[in-house]
């Protein structure tokens, strides 16, 4: 969560794509229609251009915190680096309302990971492609399982996060009825849909679950021995489980959107590097996994 709208609706928080893009932003649609049209001045487009100010969610792990340990949390350290700019967060939990109460009431200027496609922010260019997974344990009985058609997933019992593309495929394949559903908008201070899962896996609840990658990724080295994690590249026919994740910045930031986009493209294997360190299965052009295999970022 290129972000068809049930991604949008799952992700952001992704996304950022656990990430709830479009249920965060729902009662925030008039807020960038009343701001002033233009924008040719980046001074007056930023409120304190001497300042990265960053809108994120202060418990969102793998990406973002108030401690810093996220994959956005370090991006965002190298953004202001580049631009010789103080980093400073606005902190509200990816909910209703997220972006409404940061970059649409001006409290920030950017966040750090938007999927791409919304049309309630502007996004640039995209910096990280990845995909929904798999996850189960070693000895669960879905070895060698990499497709939502695979008939070995008949009659098992799969974790899947309510709303998100995943979905449509169980529905589509009669695999819903057996499916346990986890709840798509949580307040991350107190709740995190992904920990849920990941607990009823290692805990033979279910079989196995269906997680945004980056997610999946995190919270199965959380666990002794840790889980398996495999990149659902096989299915097609949509809605499309690999989506591109940018940066979100107000729809009159012409200015500043240019400036990031020259940032990102600079930066651009300093930030494969963070996101492969975090284990975040990346795709490339062609939807092929990207190898790489740095030192472990390993959970607080």
């Amino acid at each position: 969560m290129p972000a068809a709208p049930g991604f949008r609706r799952s992700l952001r928080a992704i996304l950022r794509v656990m990430s709830v893009a479009t249920m965060a932003m729902a009662s925030c649609s008039t807020a960038f229609a009343q701001q002033p049209a233009g924008g040719d001045n980046l001074g007056l487009e930023l409120v304190d251009p001497k300042v990265l100010r960053v809108c994120s969610d202060p418990a969102n792990m793998p990406f973002s915190n108030e401690r810093g340990e996220g994959f956005e949390n370090k991006i965002a350290e190298l953004v202001a680096a580049k631009l010789g700019k103080r980093l400073a967060y606005t902190w509200y939990p990816q909910s209703t309302g997220f972006v409404r109460q940061t970059l649409g009431s001006f409290r920030c200027d950017v966040i750090i990971g938007f999927p791409q496609g919304s049309d309630l922010v502007q996004s640039t260019n995209p910096y990280y492609r990845s995909v929904y997974a798999l996850v189960w344990k070693e000895d669960a009985p879905l070895e060698s399982v990499d497709a939502l058609g695979d008939e070995r997933l008949r009659g098992k019992r799969l974790g899947i996060v309510a709303g998100t593309p995943p979905s449509n495929y169980l529905v589509a394949r009669g695999l819903m009825a057996t499916a346990r559903p986890y709840p798509l908008v949580v307040d991350t201070r107190f709740d995190s849909s992904g920990r849920a899962m990941t607990k009823d896996i290692v805990s033979g609840e279910i079989d196995g679950g269906i997680l945004w990658g980056p997610i999946a990724a995190w919270y199965a080295r959380q666990t002794e021995p840790p889980l398996r994690v495999v990149p659902l590249l096989k299915e097609n026919g949509g809605p499309s489980l690999a989506y591109r994740i940018t940066m979100g910045v107000r729809p009159t930031d012409q200015n500043w959107r240019r400036e990031l986009n020259g940032v990102i493209r600079e930066i651009q294997p300093a930030i494969t590097k963070i996101l492969l360190s975090y284990g975040v299965p990346l795709l490339d052009d062609r939807g092929h996994i990207i190898a790489g295999a740095p030192s472990a970022v390993k959970p607080p």
